[in-house]
């Protein structure tokens, strides 16, 4: 049986992205001075302005967050304030609280420790479903669309910034068609880029680059044959771009930052998030999980879903799906999980060592397959 699966993936000049670039960076920010910041930090993005709003709980002083913000722009690369938005000149507009009371009274206790029950944990700070994914189509355990889509978005960034395509602007997007047969992936079959460009390169010049500096250097070429279809900007002229083209809002790219549409999502999204929210923490925990019991050849193909209720350290449930290519009963991973990792948000935040700045690595090209993140470390189940 033959089907096609569509991933995409966006560069770090996308608006949803710049967003989540500011998010991260501000949350980086304050880890870096205090590691029990409280931060939901939200940014929008649009025309020549960006705002940012949410809650921040923290000891941290002197934090500017207008310069956080102008440097996490710049080193995107906008300065255009006609195409784009520019560093320098974009108003910046601020609305930060801290964190409700309400809430904070069940992340600072857990209800199982209120009860006198023996769990040191913060309580989770939100209700949620969290799902982690693996597969051994790739090197990173990763589904192949989305491997190759973000491949394809970073190779875009890397040859505008080392100005080997010097007319390229940093908005961008790909999207990559495999085909499957009896669920393994035997080849390419569409190849989709967006790239913003200033308006002095022809098209036809741009679709050759694109094509010889991007697809080819980062596509295995037995995937692609005669029959695989290009489409380089397709619309034609892509001048304006970034906020100036469309708005921007933090969180808006989630299965971008996942598993492509591949594996199902709990719907929350990852930045500007500090790891008491298991939204970001027990989505990377789960990622961890079932990379391990796919690396550890317990099955080809793993997912898994986390529950958890507000104030609550311990999940609420715990549920593994192998697609019937377990090598060992589902109950007995599930018994594996149980006895060797902590579920809880502390246990979480301790065994990842989340409370350090390490967010502004994750937000562009997925938060999951590089391998510098602890979450994707290989473990023995």
């Amino acid at each position: 049986m033959k089907n096609l699966f569509t991933s995409e993936s966006v560069t770090e000049g996308h608006p949803d992205k710049l967003c989540d670039y500011i998010s991260d960076s501000i949350l980086d920010a304050y880890l870096e001075k205090d590691p029990n910041a409280r931060i939901a930090c939200e940014t929008v993005a649009g025309k020549g302005e960006i705002f940012i709003t949410g809650e921040i709980t923290s000891i941290a002083e002197e934090i500017n967050i207008e310069k956080i913000v102008r440097q996490a722009i710049k080193e995107i690369g906008y300065d255009n304030s006609k195409t784009e938005i520019d560093y320098r000149t974009c108003k910046i507009i601020t609305n930060i609280s801290k964190q409700s009371t309400d809430i904070a009274q069940g992340v600072d206790k857990s209800l199982e420790t209120k009860k006198g029950e023996n769990i040191i944990s913060e309580g989770a700070g939100d209700q949620g479903i969290m799902f982690g994914y693996a597969c051994d189509e790739t090197e990173e355990l990763m589904p192949l669309p989305i491997s190759i889509a973000h491949k394809l978005a970073k190779r875009l960034t890397t040859v505008r910034k080392e100005q080997i395509l010097n007319y390229l602007r940093p908005d961008g997007k790909t999207q990559v068609t495999v085909e499957y047969e009896n669920e393994k992936p035997k080849r390419i079959h569409t190849i989709v880029v967006s790239t913003q460009h200033n308006e002095k390169i022809d098209l036809q010049s741009l679709r050759k680059d694109i094509h010889e500096k991007v697809i080819d250097k980062v596509i295995p070429k037995e995937l692609l044959d005669a029959q695989t279809k290009y489409y380089i900007n397709p619309t034609g002229r892509f001048v304006i771009g970034g906020p100036m083209g469309d708005s921007g809002l933090t969180g808006r790219k989630i299965i971008v930052d996942t598993y492509g549409g591949y594996s199902r999502h709990g719907g929350g999204a990852f930045s500007g998030k500090d790891p008491t929210k298991v939204d970001r923490s027990a989505s990377y925990m789960a990622r961890h999980i079932a990379k391990n019991i796919v690396a550890n050849k317990l099955a080809k193909r793993c997912e898994i879903q986390l529950s958890y209720a507000i104030g609550v350290a311990k999940p609420i449930s715990i549920y593994i799906n192998t697609f019937g290519t377990n090598t060992i009963p589902e109950e007995e991973i599930i018994e594996k999980i149980n006895k060797k990792f902590d579920l809880t948000p502390r246990g979480i935040i301790n065994y990842l060592e989340l409370q350090r700045p390490i967010y502004r690595k994750t937000t562009n090209y997925g938060h999951f397959g590089k391998p510098d993140l602890p979450w994707e470390k290989i473990i023995k189940m």
